[in-house]
């Protein structure tokens, strides 16, 4: 027999249960098997599947949601930390600026006491000089008296003799007060 003819006997149905349970034919008992059989696993399976799917989708758009406040946040402190830099750049700025105008003013007070410093060192190096010239001035001239009276005396010890010195000392004598 050819396998054609077999499958043929095989498939066909006996006439004796060709008419089904409780008198129905059984393609509708099969029919409402695949109903009741899908109804269940939609009920089981399909629910709880999209009830999934759209947990998973609301998580996706949470994400969405939650990822584009962290973009708008780090573009506000992106933005923020551009700005803190500028205004660093700026503070930095004034800073120098305001080092170097008080190291100019630094510079221009120590050269201000400089200059005062040389001078009150000017004036008293000058009253140092005329302190020292007066000196040797009176020096001098005391040197020049002692000169003088020693060159006198001795011009006068060769010139003077016993009876003018007797002289000279009885004058001076009387010219002296009297005391009592």
């Amino acid at each position: 027999m050819s396998l054609v003819s077999f499958s043929a006997l095989f498939l066909a149905e006996p006439p004796e249960t060709a008419e089904g349970f409780l008198g129905l034919p059984m393609w509708i008992w099969q029919l409402a098997n695949l109903a009741a059989f899908l109804g269940v696993l939609g009920y089981f399976v399909a629910r709880p599947l999209a009830q999934a799917f759209r947990r998973r989708q609301q998580a996706v758009e949470d994400r969405i949601v939650q990822g584009r406040k962290q973009r708008e946040e780090a573009a506000r402190l992106e933005t923020e930390i551009h700005e803190r830099m500028a205004q660093l750049d700026r503070d930095l700025a004034d800073v120098l600026a305001r080092g170097l105008a008080e190291g100019e003013e630094a510079r221009a007070g120590l050269i201000r006491k400089a200059d005062e410093e040389a001078e009150r060192v000017r004036r008293e190096a000058e009253e140092e000089i005329a302190r020292r010239l007066a000196f040797a001035k009176e020096e001098l001239r005391r040197t020049a008296a002692d000169l003088i009276a020693a060159a006198a005396m001795e011009r006068l010890s060769a010139e003077i003799t016993e009876e003018d010195r007797r002289r000279l000392l009885g004058e001076a004598v009387k010219s002296l007060p009297e005391h009592s």
